[in-house]
């Protein structure tokens, strides 16, 4: 496949997975796509850990970091990444209506709650306030400190700072985007690559879907290249945005039933069972709309009893603490967590019914998107045979 983005980045196959597991990350680069390990959840501390770990296992073959840079956050999340009072001062911000409504969450499903300190309460690694840009910032000086071959920013404008640095690094600046409009302003500000992530996607999410937004952005930010996102998880959907005007494709929700995937035993359970129809995009896990598993989590915090979600990363300091604790009930089999447990992943979560190694997920993408090409020359007729004709 002889694409732009091949060539840039130094793969063999224009198939970049987005993971938050160093496992997939490694097995996918050393399949021949590029792995892109989400730094969110991470402390500088911990991402360096991570990072050299993947630089001792992918033998110098190309991955890359996605860090999450939200163009807005609550206030009280931008007074703490300027140092005046950290988690402490976020936790002081979320009103104790919304601590109650968590309290009768647990009391309602039968599930013990987690003590409320910011080791539980918040973010698993750290606690909510790297999501700022000032934690922003100290992650992307982390991941340039190893041999990444793309840095890739979501939720906003990459800032300055991220593009002057990556590009004294010689390293490219991608960006996801949910609008034609969105990719104007990424590219204005430095982007290299424009991730076009449908609404079909997991996660952070817009409405328009990957089928509309892919050629428009691919028209509007031209000769920039783009990669196709959101319910990308087969060789013919892989075809299928290169047909579009894409030059790779990026996935993430594939990679969350593979043997490597850390998903709790019990969500990935709830994935293999799930169909299209099963997801939801809701703020209830972040603040900002993130398309998941349709859960009671989601159900009681969109339904008419919730005081509402707080916005990001106030409602993560709420949710992930909470989550954490629903996981790792659930993994005794209890009703009330199984029924609350969830996790972020898109439409694409219908195909997923079967665990397998990340390299296998990666080879049988490319077998398919090889049958498909085949499919497409022979109605063509470029594989030599005869087009039929109307009738």
């Amino acid at each position: 496949m002889r694409t732009d983005i091949r060539e840039t980045l130094g793969i063999e196959f224009p198939l970049l997975a987005f993971s938050h597991c160093r496992d997939v990350v490694a097995a996918v680069t050393n399949a021949g796509g590029m792995g892109v390990l989400g730094a969110v959840a991470y402390t500088p501390d911990q991402l360096d850990k991570e990072l050299t770990w993947l630089d001792e296992h992918v033998g110098g073959r190309p991955y890359g970091v996605d860090v999450l840079v939200p163009g807005k956050i609550d206030e009280s999340a931008e007074r703490a990444g300027r140092g005046e009072g950290g988690l402490d001062t976020m936790l002081a911000a979320i009103p104790e209506e919304h601590w109650k409504f968590l309290r009768h969450l647990f009391e309602k499903y039968d599930v013990p709650m987690p003590a409320r300190t910011p080791s539980s309460t918040g973010n698993a690694r750290s606690g909510g306030t790297q999501v700022t840009k000032e934690g922003a910032t100290e992650l992307i000086d982390v991941s340039l400190a190893h041999p990444i071959r793309l840095i890739a920013s979501a939720l906003g404008p990459p800032p300055p700072q991220m593009v002057d640095a990556a590009r004294g690094a010689g390293v490219p600046v991608a960006a996801l985007v949910g609008t034609a409009e969105h990719a104007r302003r990424q590219v204005a500000a430095g982007a290299d690559i424009i991730v076009a992530q449908g609404g079909e996607a997991g996660g952070h999410t817009g409405e328009i879907s990957t089928m509309v937004l892919v050629p428009e952005v691919v028209d509007t930010v031209a000769p920039i290249p783009v990669l196709a996102a959101g319910g990308i998880a087969t060789g013919r959907q892989m075809a299928a945005a290169m047909a579009l005007g894409a030059s790779g494709v990026w996935c993430g929700s594939v990679w969350l039933t593979t043997e490597e995937a850390e998903t709790a035993p019990a969500v990935k359970e709830k994935l293999l069972a799930a169909t299209s129809r099963d997801t939801v995009r809701s703020r209830s896990r972040t603040g900002k709309p993130a398309r998941q598993l349709r859960s009671a989590w989601t159900d009681e915090w969109d339904g008419p009893d919730s005081p509402g979600a707080l916005g990001m990363p106030l409602q993560m300091i709420i949710a992930q603490g909470a989550l954490n604790q629903i996981d790792k009930i659930a993994e005794s089999g209890h009703p009330g967590a199984r029924a609350l447990a969830n996790y972020f992943v898109g439409q694409c979560v219908g195909y997923l019914n079967a665990v397998k190694p990340a390299r296998q997920v990666v080879y049988e993408m490319i077998e398919e998107f090889t049958d498909a090409l085949d499919r497409l020359n022979r109605l063509s007729g470029t594989d030599g045979a005869a087009v039929p004709g109307p009738g």
